[in-house]
């Protein structure tokens, strides 16, 4: 067996944390850097979490010769420059959501991937849960019939003063933080980009929407619509409705290790027991199978763009107050 993959940790974020648990799992990667804007905050970071190694720059750490893949935790507006940094460097990279705030961005990470010949994936953990890869399984073999409308909502109160979420600067806002999980459940079961969308948002001070709810048109005249927001309690939920049947996913976006969907046709809903994991192992054991095995990563760099242009076209909606058609390509 080959030595594991050494990850380096690209800022000390709270996110990191999710990701201790399966890199300490994972037979082909371990957790071996971190890398701050100081050697004094990366050392006590390193001490606290047992991580080997310690780097007092974003620039140091990219050019350590034995960190194989950089996850890029930084705020949303750094997700670009730093992913590219990192490629340039030549490093993998795993890069949280939302990908990146414009299609520019996009393509050119995308350029950039392509040119130093690494891999690069959205850190987008519930696509490679069991429970996701059971729900569209009940969808593709029509368990539903024809799939009529998804709906969902993804809310949580936050006020956390100084934090990026709720900086337009830094690419805050629910729907870059939040929607993007509707948004990109919808698409993955239909498998289809959507025609045309509509959006209304609250904003806050900052100029940040707080709670912005949207509706979906796809081909074949398939409806999604959801909500999302820092206002109100937490909910998450998915609701798929077909001809013949409703499936109802209580905990789609952070299933964990045992989960139940409820299907309903007609009768008593029938409980389906799908036997999880950890919500982010799958997307450090699919980084493990593109760069060890050659595999594709589960989310194409094009789904990565497609939901980008879909939450660009909604933010251009509510701020119109028109439907806004997308684009292809």
């Amino acid at each position: 067996m080959t030595e594991p993959l050494r990850w380096g940790l690209l800022s000390t974020a709270k996110i990191n944390a999710a990701l201790f648990k399966p890199l300490a799992k994972s037979k082909r990667n371990t957790l071996f850097a971190v890398g701050s804007r100081s050697e004094e905050s990366a050392r006590a970071y390193a001490a606290e979490h047992s991580i080997p190694r310690a780097h007092g720059s974003y620039e140091a750490l990219l050019a350590d010769p034995e960190v194989d893949v950089i996850y890029n935790s930084l705020p949303n507006h750094l997700h670009a420059e730093w992913t590219i940094k990192a490629l340039e460097a030549g490093k993998h990279v795993l890069c949280e959501k939302p990908f990146a705030l414009s299609l520019e961005e996009v393509d050119a990470m995308t350029a950039a991937a392509e040119k130093s010949g690494k891999v690069l994936a959205e850190a987008f953990m519930y696509r490679t849960h069991p429970q996701t890869l059971k729900v569209k399984e009940i969808v593709d073999n029509g368990d539903l019939g024809k799939v009529l409308t998804i709906k969902g909502g993804f809310t949580f109160t936050f006020n956390r003063p100084g934090n990026y979420r709720l900086d337009p600067a830094f690419g805050g806002g629910a729907l870059w933080d939040v929607g993007c999980y509707p948004i990109s459940y919808a698409r993955t079961m239909l498998g289809l980009e959507p025609l045309k969308v509509s959006g209304w948002q609250m904003t806050g001070e900052s100029g940040i929407d707080e709670f912005f709810s949207g509706q979906m048109l796809f081909p074949g005249d398939i409806h999604a619509q959801f909500d999302c927001g820092f206002r109100g309690p937490f909910r998450a939920f998915i609701e798929i409705v077909g001809e013949s049947g409703t499936l109802h996913i209580p905990a789609p976006f952070h299933a964990g290790k045992k989960t139940k969907v409820f299907l309903s046709r007609g009768g008593e809903p029938e409980t389906i027991k799908i036997e999880g994991q950890n919500s982010y192992l799958g997307e450090v054991e699919d980084m493990a199978d593109a760069i060890l095995l050659g595999k594709a990563p589960h989310i194409s760099l094009a789904d990565s763009r497609a939901n980008i242009a879909a939450i660009l076209a909604f933010y251009q909606s509510a701020k119109s107050g028109k439907v806004v058609s997308l684009k292809k390509g």
